[in-house]
């Protein structure tokens, strides 16, 4: 068990367009834990795009030093007061979000934490996260894994998963009246909608946009019915999924990049979205140039809406752990590094050269 005076690596933010260091900081004590606290040996922690937002300044909450890293799956060490002890050696997930609880707060108490405007904590946001040893986090938030399924394996769901999970909802994807669904920038998030739309839901008709050929073919080999070249300009793009779709456009575009050459293809006269379809945005890029812009006639005529998806709710990530443990979704890795190569697998995201997600081993297990 850890005690107050040692130490462990983590992954620490000092500040926007500031370098991204690893360090050595004290492991929280077993001795201090909040009485619903767990304190969990952190197995394998997956990098996102986020981490290379906070580099570059596209996020900035405001909170430093922060140890980032809200993807992390592990094995629960010490328990606080109020957590049976029988939670010790459970291997877990962890949920990122820590909500206020608040009896006023209704978003509390339906369940939507990531929309809580008091939040307590939020991993690898604006508290200490899992890019490191150990981390602390609220017995509720942290979710069993079924037998067998490896930590490399769990720590991407998440986001990677949990985040579809939520996206779909967030769409209105619905079993009987959704008969196509379009899933444009392919990588961690999309790969899961991939399987989420065909495995779970159904759908009859889902296809992919995707810059890199590789994750075109990944994508079709876990279900998905078309790809399209993202290479090509917005109007190509769109006019490619209309082909595909009798001239109809889809139901459902998740929008996972957000750029304005992408969102611009999804929307129009002649967009890849089709008629009342809702178009999620799930990715995003800073600046004006970025902004989304619609005329709002087509979307008049057309009666499309358009909605923001962000993070998931603890009951998505038990959601999404029961698909992968039920086979239904498998997450896609590219690559394990140690922790101390964290910086390599964020200048792979950030080249868009992986396939999948990239997964620190803060132990030091063997890579891949």
């Amino acid at each position: 068990i850890a005690t107050k005076s040692s130490k462990m690596q983590a992954v620490r933010y000092h500040g926007a367009k500031k370098p991204l260091t690893l360090e050595k900081v004290p492991i929280p004590s077993a001795d201090n834990l909040g009485a619903d606290d767990v304190l969990v040996k952190v197995e394998a922690a997956a990098l996102c795009h986020t981490e290379l937002h906070f580099a570059d300044g596209t996020l900035d909450l405001g909170v430093k030093p922060l140890t980032l890293g809200h993807e992390a799956a592990g094995i629960i060490t010490a328990v606080g007061s109020n957590v049976s002890p029988d939670r010790i050696g459970q291997r877990i997930v962890n949920y990122y979000y820590v909500g206020c609880g608040a009896e006023s707060c209704r978003w509390c108490q339906k369940g939507e934490e990531q929309l809580c405007p008091a939040l307590k904590a939020e991993h690898g946001f604006i508290s200490d996260g899992g890019l490191a040893e150990y981390m602390v986090t609220p017995s509720r938030n942290a979710v069993v894994l079924p037998d067998g399924l490896d930590m490399v394996d769990a720590a991407p769901i998440g986001c990677g998963v949990t985040t579809a999970v939520h996206a779909a909802k967030m769409g209105r994807v619905d079993k009987a009246d959704t008969k196509s669904c379009l899933v444009y920038g392919c990588n961690g998030v999309g790969f899961g909608l991939v399987q989420l739309l065909k495995n779970v839901y159904g759908i009859a008709k889902v296809g992919v946009v995707a810059r890199s050929e590789a994750k075109r073919s990944k994508a079709l080999e876990l279900g998905a019915d078309f790809a399209v070249d993202g290479t090509m300009d917005g109007t190509a793009v769109s006019a490619a999924v209309r082909d595909h779709t009798d001239g109809e456009g889809v139901d459902v575009i998740f929008e996972c990049v957000g750029r304005r050459e992408t969102m611009d293809a999804c929307v129009g006269w002649v967009g890849a979205l089709g008629r009342r379809g809702h178009l999620v945005l799930v990715g995003y890029h800073a600046g004006e140039e970025h902004d989304f812009r619609c005329h709002p006639i087509p979307m008049i005529v057309y009666e499309q809406s358009v909605v923001g998806s962000v993070g998931a709710t603890l009951e998505d990530l038990k959601e999404a752990v029961k698909y992968v443990g039920d086979g239904k979704i498998k997450t896609v890795v590219d690559s394990t590094l140690p922790l101390d190569q964290f910086q390599v697998g964020l200048d792979k995201i950030s080249q868009c050269s992986c396939i999948g997600k990239i997964v620190c081993l803060p132990m030091c297990l063997p890579c891949h």
